[in-house]
């Protein structure tokens, strides 16, 4: 059975099992079997959190975590869970149109507001459902919609749900970008802040621009750059409402906990409230999960340390590889990619990284294009100059 192929049995009735049994076997044969690893976080103590966690006994250094702040482990933002929980209890209870919608929700969704000049935000339970929904309610088959070729896999679901018409630019293409405003005179334009896999970055303010002058709203989903922009000075615009018409957050990545929100005007909103399935029949983020977020976005705001801990992490990093003359992308952001190309010598570099001791992420195709397998590297807040002189002493053995 396992060498039969679906496109084999198209004739026949094909059972789930089958199914099942048949794709798994390809993904294996593939190099592209995805499974899960259970992990025992070492945080260190309160006082001194460390990039640390072990499997099955064994201690490994984590460059694999968007935790790039390392609020997750923040003593402040485990105080303010503890608050909050005494405050609200741990769940919401039910839909935010029912009676899940409390002052905690409300008041993350104003203070998210109030930083980036957006008129208003709606709270889900994740950036993908975050990003599914909008883009399934907004558009609908009499759009048109440009996007930049490498945006989020939560962003083609969501558009191919709403059967609007898509059509992808060239990644960070201005000059193709431009050609399909003019060709399809789409309704919007939407792309990443930062981009999950490359690490580089969109050029946002000439997409504004564009897009006034084509009357395409520009929608960011700025999961990976929201909350580090200190650490980006002078290399990076914040997303703002002053450049986008829709904003993207997540709480999952720099703020260290969870959730996600869409910010736009009050009209969008309202209409999301109103027509958004994810969020009309989903049990709303619990109060505490707002209130903790609340706390990490104050935390941004107030202690600029951790940014500028992660800036000189970066640095350090990136000026470490070029001396061992380890070939990184042009990325300024915590996301440094490290191209193998091979799917299976990917795989190979980093079960040998393991064996060191140190866990970076093999990502392989469909996530990446076919020949850009690569070792996504994440630079946070909590690695220590010995952590990164680990690491690099180790992709230099690994890559021999």
């Amino acid at each position: 059975m396992t060498n039969k192929s679906l496109d084999a049995l198209s004739c026949d009735r094909v059972s789930l099992s089958q199914k099942i049994e048949i794709r798994q076997a390809q993904l294996k044969e593939a190099g592209l079997l995805r499974q899960r690893e259970k992990l025992s976080v070492t945080r260190g103590g309160s006082d001194k959190p460390a990039m640390l966690f072990s499997v099955e006994g064994v201690d490994y250094l984590n460059f694999s975590s968007n935790d790039y702040l390392g609020l997750s482990q923040s003593s402040e933002l485990v105080e303010a869970l503890n608050l909050s929980a005494n405050d609200y209890g741990v769940g919401s209870g039910s839909s935010p149109l029912v009676t899940g919608y409390s002052q905690a929700h409300q008041q993350l969704e104003q203070r998210l507001c109030q930083i980036t000049g957006h008129e208003a935000g709606l709270l889900f339970c994740s950036g993908f459902s975050a990003n599914t929904a909008l883009m399934k309610t907004l558009f609908d088959a009499s759009d048109n919609v440009v996007a930049d070729k490498l945006i989020h896999a939560s962003i083609i679901d969501g558009l191919g749900d709403s059967k609007a018409r898509l059509k992808r630019f060239l990644h960070n293409d201005l000059q193709s970008a431009e050609r399909l405003l003019l060709k399809y005179q789409p309704q919007a334009l939407v792309t990443e802040s930062i981009f999950s896999m490359d690490g580089d970055r969109a050029p946002l303010q000439a997409l504004s621009e564009l897009c006034h002058q084509h009357e395409a709203w520009l929608i960011v989903d700025d999961a990976h750059g929201f909350g580090i922009d200190a650490a980006l000075a002078n290399k990076a615009c914040a997303v703002n409402a002053s450049l986008v018409d829709i904003q993207v957050v997540t709480f999952g990545k720099a703020l260290g906990c969870q959730g996600a929100a869409i910010l736009g005007s009050q009209a969008l909103i309202d209409f999301l409230v109103a027509n958004a399935r994810e969020y009309i029949y989903s049990t709303a983020l619990s109060p505490t999960s707002a209130s903790l977020a609340l706390a990490a976005v104050n935390l941004t705001q107030t202690s600029i340390q951790p940014a500028m801990t992660l800036a000189d992490n970066i640095a350090y990093f990136r000026q470490s590889c070029a001396t061992a003359q380890l070939n990184l992308s042009g990325s300024v952001t915590p996301i440094q990619p490290l191209i193998i190309g091979d799917a299976d010598r990917t795989l190979k570099v980093a079960a040998d990284l393991k064996n060191s001791g140190v866990w970076v992420g093999a990502i392989r195709p469909p996530t990446v294009p076919k020949g850009s397998a690569r070792l996504r590297i994440t630079i946070t807040a909590l690695h220590t100059r010995s952590d990164i002189d680990k690491l690099v002493s180790a992709l230099v053995l690994a890559l021999e």
